[in-house]
């Protein structure tokens, strides 16, 4: 309640917007309910909100010679994705059931069934990609000891429901800067943790993502090296029904420093969102 006591009018506004659509939403079946909401993203809140415009420059800066039809059908596709996971987050334990069971593919997955087997912590690279939350679940399914570093949203009001609907997709979550100390001990006592990489972060290291310079929080390879133990990337793609996924794991990527590490995320990723363009949160104010 502190929290929410500290929300503007405006936070406490759009809250109960997105408060009471995820009620509705609620009411319907599960995969119409994850349909509904992508339609409604990409058809309404995109070019209400002024995201789509966002999203524009943002590929445009990657490559100014892009069609403007391919622009639109990519923007549709990422607020189309974004919808769907914010519904799939507030579905709860539906969602878990419905995808816990997707197998874990990839050179990685022998990696993290080695280190759980021993005890073994892992830090595992996670972006804004398809749906995080579903490679969570299959993780968790397979009784792995999974915790996740989160950003406390801005919106005071917005928080607290929505760290309780991470916490139902599964536990141990670390709130960024404040509970950093938990996140190692949890680390240290053989848990893997997800780091993300893939939003501007101002104390990060400039580095290179779709050919342009982007500030990159080099945090995840910095405690890889310092623990020495595997950096491993970890997606989970959108299939084409909407509602299901494939879950990879990819090789750990070799140690040598922080910031080479780290490009190499970035290169990959790159490479992942170059196959799935619609699958990448291109909102975010990514190049600054």
């Amino acid at each position: 309640m502190a929290s929410e006591d500290r929300a503007t009018i405006g936070d406490r506004l759009l809250n109960g917007l997105f408060v009471g659509l995820q009620f509705c939403l609620r009411r319907l079946p599960y995969r119409q309910r994850i349909s509904l909401s992508g339609w409604f993203a990409s058809r309404v809140l995109g070019p209400l909100s002024g995201v789509n415009r966002r999203v524009r420059d943002n590929l445009l800066l990657i490559d100014p010679t892009i069609e403007a039809s391919e622009i639109r059908a990519i923007t549709k596709a990422v607020l189309n994705n974004f919808g769907r996971s914010l519904a799939e987050l507030y579905s709860g334990q539906e969602f878990v059931e419905h995808v816990q069971d997707t197998p874990i593919e990839g050179p990685g997955l022998a990696h993290l069934d080695q280190a759980h087997a021993a005890g073994r912590p892992v830090v595992l690279a996670a972006s804004h990609f398809g749906n995080y939350d579903a490679w969570r679940s299959a993780l968790f399914r397979r009784g792995f000891r999974v915790g996740a570093i989160y950003r406390p949203m801005n919106n005071k009001a917005f928080n607290g429901h929505y760290v309780e609907a991470m916490k139902r997709i599964g536990e141990p979550l670390f709130a960024r800067d404040t509970e950093v100390r938990q996140m190692l001990r949890f680390l240290r006592s053989g848990g893997m943790v997800a780091f993300g990489f893939d939003q501007a972060a101002h104390q990060g290291e400039t580095l290179t993502f779709f050919g342009q310079p982007a500030l990159t929080p080099t945090s995840a390879a910095e405690l890889a090296l310092k623990l020495d133990v595997d950096l491993i990337p970890i997606y989970a793609i959108r299939q084409p029904d909407g509602v299901s996924f494939r879950v990879i794991a990819e090789a750990p990527i070799p140690h040598s420093n922080a910031i080479d590490m780290t490009q190499a995320l970035n290169d990959q990723l790159e490479a992942v969102v170059r196959e799935n363009m619609g699958q990448w949160l291109w909102l975010h104010r990514r190049w600054k």
